[in-house]
């Protein structure tokens, strides 16, 4: 585990003693951010949205959820976010250099995964999809490890039990019923421990996670489901996909769902503490989605200019995460230019790290993808060998062909 791993994790234990999630008196109410969409039922939805922090940095109170937390602790949910988002960034930039051959970024989604991500016990166990790398940071995962599998180097890179957090999940929505047989498990063990299971709004509409929420509420596991509502599964908006906001889903299931600001590393934070603690005391799931957008590409190879418009995304870059807890840092005097110099002296340190560690790693082993299909091998498996191999070998005949000439 690296120096950066180890802090986080120490912060990620003292941050569960300190902080905590419970009901408070009406206050100020947050101003619900505005949806993607303008249709009735989303526009009227707004007014359940749970926010702690405005985008414009002010720190607002909800009549449900209340968090208290030290100076120390509030810097560093802006220092988590602001090294994901450094890790983020050079991990696009090195597959655009050819040295990875995919990535799926988190732009924009940084507080929803940290605010979630430093919500969770040592003890309680994490199934992600393939961009949770906030998560994966707070759960004390050197970030180089993460990108072995997109340069495919590995099969994953980290041992599962000694984070609990498990591998990264390629096929949607699967990951759901893994959290669900895991908190089955949990619970039958006696633990007091949770579960938490990430996913997209467009694996909201996979039919296993339909059937991962009518077993979890049958058997009241103690599971959360983290929807990250970044508005887009690949090209198809939200409301082509749900008549209903995502986390009404839940109603119908028998267990109860909450939306909150995605963007609010404040509010996510304390909603998903307020759920995981009602996990371990035996009440059962609960959905969360957490609204927020993404602001860069599906993946590597997809190009959002296709299907979405630029004022879209600048409307949400407004509401950018970091850029909100920084304002409220600085109105109220928590942190100053020397600081915040640090934390970027600290990111460049990560990026270098980063790029260093991944121009290191072996390039990979191009036949490898034809091994362990079949025990004992398969006629059609070693036809489908030779004519890769054949393929592969003709740039290096052709290269030969160009150098001679």
């Amino acid at each position: 585990m690296t120096v950066e791993g180890t802090a986080q994790r120490k912060n990620a234990r003292s941050s569960s003693k300190r902080t905590t999630a419970k009901k408070a008196a009406p206050a100020k109410k947050a101003s619900p951010a505005k949806a993607r969409t303008t249709g009735p039922t989303e526009q009227a939805e707004q007014d359940q949205l749970v926010q702690l922090l405005t985008p414009e940095g002010e720190r607002v109170e909800h009549p449900d959820y209340a968090i208290d937390l030290s100076p120390e602790e509030l810097r560093g949910l802006y220092r988590d976010m602001v090294l994901t988002r450094k890790f983020d960034a050079e991990a696009t930039t090195l597959q655009r250099q050819g040295e990875l051959g995919l990535w799926a970024s988190l732009l924009g989604q940084e507080a929803a995964q940290i605010g979630s991500g430093r919500a969770l016990r040592d003890d309680d166990y994490v199934f992600p999809t393939y961009r949770e790398h906030g998560v994966a940071w707070c759960r004390g995962v050197d970030p180089t490890n993460l990108l072995g599998m997109f340069r495919g180097v590995n099969h994953g890179g980290w041992d599962p039990n000694s984070n609990n957090f498990h591998l990264y999940t390629i096929v949607i929505g699967s990951q759901t019923l893994h959290a669900t047989g895991y908190a089955m498990g949990v619970q039958k063990d006696g633990a007091d421990s949770a579960v938490i299971a990430y996913f997209g709004d467009g694996a909201s509409s996979q039919g296993d996670v339909a059937e991962s929420f009518t077993f979890s509420a049958v058997y009241n596991a103690p599971v959360v489901f983290f929807c990250q509502n970044n508005q887009w599964a690949i090209s198809e908006p939200t409301e082509k996909q749900t008549r209903v906001p995502l986390y009404q889903r839940a109603r119908g299931y028998g267990f109860p769902g909450v939306r909150v600001d995605g963007n609010d590393v404040l509010a996510c934070l304390a909603v998903t503490k307020a759920a995981l603690e009602r996990a371990r005391t035996g009440q059962g799931p609960m959905l969360i989605e957490a609204f927020t957008y993404r602001m860069g590409a599906h993946t590597t190879s997809d190009d959002p200019t296709r299907y979405r418009a630029d004022e879209e995304r600048a409307a949400w870059e407004a509401k950018d995460p970091i850029r909100r807890l920084k304002a409220y840092l600085e109105a109220e005097g928590m942190v100053d230019d020397a600081y915040l110099a640090s934390i970027e002296e600290e990111s460049e340190a990560l990026g270098k790290r980063v790029r260093d560690a991944v121009r290191a790693m072996p390039d990979p082993d191009h036949m490898a993808i034809f091994e362990n299909v079949y025990a004992d091998g398969h006629a059609l498996v070693d036809e489908e060998r030779a004519q890769f191999a054949a393929y592969q070998a003709s740039f290096a005949d052709a290269d030969a062909v160009a150098e001679g000439n």
